[in-house]
């Protein structure tokens, strides 16, 4: 059984049922939720303006190209950047270069709406006579390079403030509610959804029997269709069972999909053993789903005003 996420991760087979997958799963840097937005002085943005790039020996035009540049390839990383000049209230990202002997350093400095250096990051060096051509290709290289690097200096901002915050998920599990499985044939409804509430036990987060004050709601659907005949000949039926995953907003945080080619008709009794191995990829799937969008895996970034001081100390 193929094992589908949205984003690019692999899950383990398993062994007895072919069992097998790939997950896509948002960045986790988003909304903190409620709890971290009252930290909002430092918060992680929700919108990071990218105004074009001075003092970097580029044309206007290819500043404003670069600008554009970087806000989409930020947007590919789910990073909610606009090419715009830094507005009031907003966090920046701040482009400038520095020389070094015959090479152009990019560098990407992440300021907070007041106006201060929260982090700064290094991009790969670029020969000066290819930085002096600047062509739109090696503007859009530069800006690939730099999604990644500003996307983790963000990330580990989220973290800092994450983990400044008691309630945030870096220090209680996520509160979860799992409302069932759907249309599944047989005793796939009851027998899935049992297997998934054993295996979901043995994660961090925590199940409960109402969606009142949940972080994340799991909903599962099953889809049956018919098949191309297998290498047999006997009739076969494609099975498709989604794992999605939702916030406390109602906007999805990640799905998993499961996905088969079965004997037609092998499921509408009893799952037996295939609801068990296909619910215990689905649980740790789930819980890396709420690892990755929530962030609270990732390793924190100091605050520059917390270094200081200790090293004043």
């Amino acid at each position: 059984m193929l094992f589908t996420l949205r984003q690019t991760t692999l899950l383990p087979l398993s062994a007895l049922l072919m069992l097998g997958g790939c997950m896509h799963v948002p960045r986790p840097f988003s909304d903190p939720g409620a709890k971290a937005r009252q930290l909002a002085a430092n918060a992680p943005p929700s919108r990071l303006d990218v105004p074009q790039p001075e003092h970097t020996d580029l044309s206007p035009a290819n500043s404003a190209l670069l600008s554009q540049d970087i806000a989409e390839a930020l947007l590919q990383q789910t990073i909610p950047a606009i090419a715009q000049p830094a507005r009031k209230g907003d966090w920046w990202l701040k482009v400038t270069t520095e020389q070094r002997n015959d090479m152009i350093v990019p560098l990407y400095t992440v300021m907070t709406p007041q106006n201060t250096v929260r982090a700064t990051q290094e991009g790969v060096p670029i020969p000066e006579e290819m930085w002096n051509e600047a062509t739109p290709e090696l503007l859009k290289q530069v800006a690939s390079d730099a999604a990644p690097r500003v996307s983790a200096v963000l990330s580990g901002i989220q973290a800092d403030q994450m983990n400044k915050d008691p309630n945030s998920l870096k220090h209680r599990p996520a509160r979860v509610y799992f409302s069932g499985v759907k249309d599944a044939p047989g005793d796939g409804n009851i027998s899935l959804a049992r297997a998934f509430v054993t295996y979901f036990h043995n994660t961090p987060d925590v199940l409960q029997n109402n969606p009142a004050d949940v972080d994340f709601t799991v909903n599962c659907h099953v889809t049956l269709t018919n098949a191309p005949a297998g290498t047999t000949s006997h009739p076969q039926q494609h099975i498709e069972i989604v794992w999605q995953v939702l916030d406390k907003n109602g906007k999805e945080a990640g799905a998993a999909t499961q996905l088969h080619d079965i004997d037609a008709y092998s499921l509408d009794n009893y799952w037996g053993d295939v609801a068990s191995a296909a619910a215990q990829e689905a649980a740790a799937a789930v819980d890396q789903i709420l690892s990755r969008y929530s962030g609270r895996d990732d390793a924190p970034l100091p605050d520059p005003a917390s270094k200081k001081k200790s090293s004043d100390k």
